[in-house]
């Protein structure tokens, strides 16, 4: 597609800023760190050499940027603008639609929100178990449908634009995008009749939650059938922080502060582990409390790395013996509670990020 002229001076600057040098020594020190090598407390990288932008563009408002592909473009590489002028930011981008999209791909209705809110869109639950049987029925969806063909147009056009932009291809990464987990993707569609079944009819819910996982897998092979991945270290956004994991996916799990550590292990991690074997590994994240199940998630092969926020939320020695006293990372952390709680007994073992 033809591109405008503002996304093509935004890109064209962000190539002559990037620093090739500078790109490398960064992301080797986060390889070091994701690989062992790192030998001091607390991770906290930093691009040693900083490029402030010569083109100047007001950030763009979500609303805007989900209605063009070439507005999404624009929008995801200011963020790599900013990025290259910033310490710490990761030269990484996604197809920005918001926490919908596989929820949307099974038909979901998409709520935009109003524009005074400027934040990501999301999907209007189902509600209605006789209609998630329908969804039963009918199997692994047209992954085209919903956000599902904006994600792959965004993709494609990526890979298009960045085979003019060598630099750009090389160091700026394109993440997979938010479809969540498969238990956050069951409460999407089902909403909170989702917890009820898991008591009255827990078969159904296996057979819903199987469903998601294998139609989970068939969105991302072809995601990366357009965007090949890499197999040793990723990059990640949250809301807050940004970060490499090793392996090539990061499941969200926030759902699951809402199940008792029993019903964890029955309605999440099989489904978890199954994508985590698929792709090699990677890193789960959780908002609010995850202490009551954080033993069962570092039993799971295959994961790496945790990333969650609220650490007031939680019983962190719980969570420490759990991830850094095993080996597993704990990622994007919060540093005053870093720095607070880094006198425990054996510290963090090298393996805490900030």
């Amino acid at each position: 597609m033809k591109l405008s002229n503002e996304t093509i001076a935004l890109l064209e600057d962000i190539e002559k800023r990037i620093d090739p040098e500078t790109e490398e020594d960064f992301i080797r020190q986060w390889r070091d760190f994701l690989w062992n090598r790192f030998d001091g407390e607390i991770f906290n990288p930093e691009r040693k050499k900083l490029s402030a932008p010569s083109v100047s563009e007001p950030p763009m408002h979500i609303n805007d940027a989900i209605s063009s592909y070439d507005l999404m473009l624009r929008s995801e590489m200011q963020k790599i603008s900013d990025a290259l002028n910033h310490k710490r930011h990761n030269l990484a981008i996604r197809a920005n639609y918001g926490t919908g999209i596989l929820s949307s791909v099974f038909g979901a209705e998409i709520l935009v929100m109003d524009r005074k809110y400027n934040t990501h869109p999301t999907t209007r639950t189902i509600g209605d178990s006789d209609l998630m049987r329908e969804l039963l029925d009918a199997g692994i969806p047209d992954l085209n449908t919903g956000f599902g063909k904006d994600v792959f147009a965004f993709a494609e056009l990526c890979r298009e634009t960045f085979r003019s932009y060598p630099k750009i291809e090389k160091y700026v990464k394109i993440y997979h995008p938010d479809i969540q987990g498969p238990l956050d993707i069951s409460e999407l569609l089902w909403g909170g009749e989702m917890f009820y079944e898991m008591y009255d009819d827990p078969d159904f819910v296996h057979e819903i939650l199987s469903l998601i996982t294998e139609t989970y897998g068939a969105f991302l092979d072809k995601w990366y059938e357009i965007i090949p991945k890499n197999t040793e270290m990723n990059p990640h956004w949250t809301n807050w922080a940004y970060l490499w994991h090793r392996g090539t996916i990061l499941l969200r799990n926030d759902s699951a502060m809402n199940l008792s550590p029993e019903f964890y292990r029955e309605f999440s991690v099989p489904y978890d582990s199954r994508l985590l074997d698929r792709f090699g590994g990677g890193c789960i994240h959780f908002c609010g409390r995850g202490d009551h199940y954080i033993d069962a998630v570092s039993e799971m092969k295959g994961v790496y790395a945790i990333n969650m926020s609220q650490p007031h939320l939680n019983d962190m020695e719980k969570i420490f013996r759990n991830t850094v006293d095993k080996g597993i990372k704990v990622l994007a952390f919060n540093k005053g509670w870093a720095e607070k709680l880094k006198s425990r007994e054996g510290g963090y073992h090298h393996h805490l990020s900030i």
